[in-house]
């Protein structure tokens, strides 16, 4: 199978009360970004919006080729190993790890580990995927 060629993946953890400083707490680890519900929120364009939620992200860095199984590692490494605490957060939020997928050919693949798997699934975490084909 051929390999995707770029990938990028988010953890997000999305809920109407959230607040992002307990959500580090929680965790003991830090968000790549971060916004409380009604907050202004400036876009890159330099306009700016009200959040319509609350939300806590962590990024890893893009992997070119792609290689989701490094980014679960980079972005699940930095935070609490704590099952019972992904529990309580899954229980009152959305978690998700949102993932692009971007292909240069119409036929790349891609796999996952049964180890990334499984952190994803210990943790409740929906694995998003969004697949972009070449243009």
């Amino acid at each position: 199978m051929a390999i995707v060629s770029k990938t990028k993946a988010t953890l997000r953890i999305i809920g109407d009360d959230l607040l992002p400083e307990d959500i580090t707490n929680f965790l003991g680890g830090f968000p790549t970004r971060c916004q409380a519900k009604d907050q202004k929120v400036v876009r890159k364009s330099g306009n700016v919006r009200i959040a319509k939620s609350g939300l806590w992200a962590l990024s890893a860095a893009e992997q070119e080729p792609g290689d989701l199984d490094a980014q679960v590692s980079e972005i699940l490494d930095q935070l609490t190993g704590n099952l019972d605490a992904w529990q309580e957060l899954s229980d009152n939020y959305r978690i998700d790890l949102y993932c692009g997928i971007f292909l240069d050919r119409s036929m790349e693949g891609l796999s996952l580990s049964s180890e990334s798997l499984l952190k994803l699934g210990e943790r409740n975490i929906l694995l998003d995927l969004d697949v972009y084909g070449p243009d």
